[in-house]
């Protein structure tokens, strides 16, 4: 491929630069050459060759408002934003309509948090630059940082309307729809956009994401087919044209997808995961366990693959191989409380009632608040004897759920249990209050409290009352 001769010159530039460095002879360039370097080099992250090139610029050319406007912008990244400002005022002094002398005074406003005056001054930058894009990028930006999320979307589509390529400010104008809660209209926009750019598969795939959040999978996935037709190595699209067949129980179709996500690249352990699942659903426990160990095995720290591997055999009732898989997965990580839920449930099923409860303990203590969590633990411990215990675990339990019934009549029971009739009939009354029909709670976990015919009179009195 030949090179333009804008290019040949840029690429000559670079190479005679870099030349005069290493042999120490001073080269002649013009200030725009200069600039072009300085830049070249600051995209490429290499400061200190920016600053020696911006040094050697201006001792050629000390009067250069470029190369002084490119020195303003290293200053600025530094946060030399004093030394930035003196340099503008004698910049704006020499020429007052260059619009880059107000693109930086914002910048050194924005970079105070003083949004407002930048957007001020990049509207006076408006008045004077020829690239109206660029600046209405800008000026969105601004208003993203201020949360004023109308005036950066009216300015980001002020931007496109300028350079439908700017891909930024497409990205930055769906997220301001987004976020305001306009999916309609952000689709709306696309359309319009689309119809002017209708090759854009950044378009295209915000499009089917604002479809998939609105739950029109069809439509979703026609257009993610658009943004992998126009790109057929968009990673992204396929990834979410996957997600978008398995909501329509479309599985072949997902599996395809997510398989072309792994052709693209590396294979993701979300992907291996996905497929698995499809499988799964489809009936092919063995592709199913086996996409599964994969995942596990791409990403071992990925508790999703765990916990699949062993719900897949919690379903199959191999209640030996759940548990197998899910101390594996707490040997790798023996603080993670969906892990410890599992386990305790897996030794609920298989009747190891002593590790059943140890389970829900560390559940409990490593963050999991769900109520079935407390309900489960606490009847495990009722069934091991360990009354006390489970009072107080009930206690606790209802510092998260103070209005919940089923921790009430539990609680009620035990206390009859304990013969402490004050404090059961506080808690049997806040039961009654609060689902009166629940009390049949009471003849199931604690049959002997039922046969008390008191407890039955206090029912039936307060059902009255």
């Amino acid at each position: 491929m030949q090179l333009s001769n804008e290019e040949e010159d840029y690429n000559l530039s670079l190479s005679k630069f870099e030349s005069m460095l290493k042999t120490n002879k001073v080269l002649f360039f013009d200030s725009e050459e200069f600039e072009e370097i300085i830049l070249h080099y600051l995209d490429m992250g290499k400061a200190a060759l920016a600053k020696k090139a911006l040094k050697l610029g201006l001792d050629q050319h000390p009067k250069s408002v470029g190369l002084k406007l490119v020195q303003v912008e290293m200053l600025v990244f530094d946060d030399k934003l004093e030394i930035a400002e003196k340099l503008l005022n004698e910049l704006y002094a020499i020429e007052p309509n260059n619009e880059e002398i107000y693109i930086q005074k914002a910048n050194i406003y924005s970079k105070r948090d003083q949004h407002e005056k930048a957007v001020e001054f990049l509207k006076i930058a408006l008045t004077y630059t020829e690239d109206y894009a660029d600046v209405y990028n800008l000026i969105g930006m601004e208003y993203l940082f201020m949360d004023k999320l109308e005036e950066a979307k009216e300015s980001f589509i002020k931007c496109l309307e300028e350079d439908l390529e700017d891909q930024s400010a497409l990205y930055n104008v769906v997220y301001c729809f987004e976020f305001l809660d306009q999916n309609l209209d952000a689709i709306a926009y696309l359309t319009k956009y689309i119809d002017k750019n209708p090759y854009s598969e950044i378009a295209w795939h915000q499009m089917g994401r604002l479809y998939y959040d609105l739950k029109d999978y069809e439509n979703a996935i026609r257009a993610f087919d658009y943004a992998t037709l126009i790109d057929d190595e968009f990673l992204g699209a396929f990834m979410e044209k996957a997600k978008a067949y398995e909501r329509m129980k479309q599985y072949e179709e997902a599996i395809e997808s997510y398989n072309r996500t792994i052709a693209l690249d590396d294979a993701t352990s979300y992907a291996l995961l996905r497929i698995g699942k499809c499988h799964e659903r489809l009936g092919n426990t063995a592709q199913a366990i086996k996409y599964y160990n994969e995942t596990v095995h791409e990403d071992p720290l990925l508790d999703k693959g765990w916990i699949a591997i062993t719900d897949f055999y919690i379903r199959q009732k191999n209640f030996q191989k759940a548990l197998f898989f899910v101390n594996k997965a707490l040997a790798i990580d023996n603080q993670n409380r969906l892990y410890w839920k599992r386990y305790a449930k897996i030794n609920k099923e298989m009747n190891f009632f002593e590790e059943a409860e140890f389970g829900f303990r560390k559940a409990v203590e490593f963050g999991d608040t769900e109520l079935d969590t407390w309900l489960f633990w606490v009847n495990i411990l009722q069934f091991l004897g360990e009354f006390d215990t489970a009072i107080q675990t009930l206690l606790q339990a209802s510092e998260y759920f103070p209005e919940e019934n089923e921790i009430e009549y539990r609680l009620a029971g035990l206390y009859f249990m304990a013969q402490e009739e004050t404090k059961a009939k506080f808690h049997l009354s806040n039961g009654l209050r609060l689902n009166f029909d629940n009390y049949i709670l009471l003849e199931d976990l604690f049959p002997v409290v039922w046969t008390n015919k008191a407890v039955r009179n206090y029912i039936e009195k307060y059902k009255k009352d």
